[in-house]
């Protein structure tokens, strides 16, 4: 592959993906997150695509019930855009809000899902084939990036309305979200592999409704509020 076909492909995959990360930026407009920690949460999310397709090719040896293959890839992919978002989002001095947290985890899918992307479409861009690369990227925009937004957001959900709580609940409520993601991954990857056209887009459709119950999850962690304490009487 040439220089300038890696770039091609690389812009197919990330310019779909910033796309995407200033539309969920309005979710946060009151105070929005610095652009320079939205920018280091969707690098290290491209960055972790690299340790998750060696783990995963470990994975593929070892494992051949594809059930179970697609749920530890999953896993593996959930498990390393958290350990992203940890490193990067969750402890900086700008996480001060319980919807910091959904943005991070947004910040960090769409950066795994760029770098993703980008990879996918790098064949056909390699063999000269223009339309179908962009028609692949188009498909991956809608479909496998949303379902990386949406496992991710319910993960940093689970974070944001752990916010003002203490460290138990902290860990059930991201243990919960994590769990969700894996599912809702994992569902996706199932109903795509070996599918046909109709059912593609059927699978693409949910996902799309999973998309309307994110925004609606982003109104309610608006709504989280530190508890007050109940009068002494």
């Amino acid at each position: 592959m040439s220089g300038s076909q890696f770039a091609g492909a690389l812009l197919v995959g990330v310019i779909p993906s910033l796309l995407w990360l200033f539309f969920w930026m309005r979710e946060d407009s009151e105070q929005p997150e610095p652009r320079s920690l939205l920018a280091g949460c969707f690098f290290v999310g491209m960055i972790v695509v690299v340790v998750a397709i060696f783990v995963e090719q470990f994975i593929a040896g070892i494992v051949t019930d594809p059930v179970a293959k697609y749920t530890w890839w999953a896993v593996v992919e959930e498990v390393l855009k958290f350990v992203a978002v940890a490193c990067v989002g969750l402890f900086a001095r700008s996480n001060d809000e319980p919807i910091d947290a959904m943005i991070y985890c947004v910040a960090v899918a769409l950066g795994f899902a760029a770098l993703e992307n980008a990879l996918f479409v790098m064949t056909p861009l390699s063999n000269g084939e223009l339309a179908a690369s962009i028609i692949q990227g188009n498909l991956r925009s809608i479909g496998a990036t949303l379902v990386h937004v949406v496992s991710s957001a319910l993960v940093g959900f689970g974070l944001s309305l752990a916010f003002y709580r203490g460290r138990a609940m902290k860990f059930l409520l991201w243990l919960g979200g994590l769990l969700g993601a894996i599912a809702i991954h994992t569902a996706f990857n199932l109903s795509i592999i070996g599918a046909d056209a109709s059912d593609t887009l059927k699978a693409f459709g949910w996902i799309w409704g999973a998309v309307v119950v994110m925004i609606v999850l982003f109104e309610e962690v608006k709504g989280v509020k530190p508890k007050i304490p109940a009068p002494v009487v």
